[in-house]
């Protein structure tokens, strides 16, 4: 991945194959993306390299993110759950993702237009990060699904390790078995996953 905020205009975050090439999500998105990098600059904020993207920060803390897509590019806001959003910009990442935090686009057009908005909600955010508020914890309850239920039920050593698990590892199980439609393929995942747990690993880990 880059290391240099420069480069993902210029070739990409260099996750895949097509980085440095014409094919490149970032290449075909460039004139949105050097936009999007404008206003943040332009609002002063500071441009650092994160998971591979350029990130933007003030008073110490990650502000926003700007990452490319094939069918979008994407101007992510961190701590977004303090935002008002009165102009109802803000998406939410994905139907697991508790806070919309992603504003989506896909022309240039689209930056021109919500310009205003995303200075003002960086301007927002700037303030809240140099009197250092926090946005509230946002809690959601994942209902177990019967077959990892029964699963735990059965096995004490699994049981023993799954409650060992942080939450965040806990609910990344949740979610993929709920992901699930059929019973069977549940209790094939659980089987799978049954040496990650005792690892002390989530579900998306190595």
């Amino acid at each position: 991945m880059i290391t240099d905020a420069n480069d993902f205009f210029v070739k990409g975050c260099g996750r895949c194959a097509r980085f440095d090439t014409p094919d490149c999500a970032a290449m075909i998105w460039a004139e949105g993306l050097a936009q999007l990098r404008a206003i943040c600059l332009d609002a002063g904020l500071s441009e650092v390299v994160k998971w591979g993207h350029p990130c933007y920060m003030h008073a110490g803390r990650n502000i926003a993110l700007i990452g490319a897509f094939r069918g979008d590019f994407r101007f992510t806001l961190m701590n977004a759950g303090l935002l008002k959003d009165p102009e109802r910009v803000l998406e939410k990442n994905g139907p697991n993702t508790a806070t919309a935090s992603v504003i989506y686009l896909r022309s240039l057009a689209d930056v021109t237009r919500l310009r205003p908005v995303i200075a003002a909600y960086i301007s927002e955010l700037k303030s809240y990060a140099e009197a250092g508020v926090k946005p509230p914890k946002v809690t959601r309850e994942y209902e177990m699904p019967e077959e990892l239920i029964a699963a735990l039920d059965d096995d004490p050593e699994l049981s023993e390790a799954f409650h060992a698990l942080t939450p965040g590892r806990q609910k990344s199980y949740v979610i993929n078995l709920n992901s699930a439609k059929q019973s069977a393929t549940r209790i094939n995942r659980i089987a799978k996953f049954r040496d990650k747990i005792l690892e002390g690993k989530g579900a998306l880990e190595r």
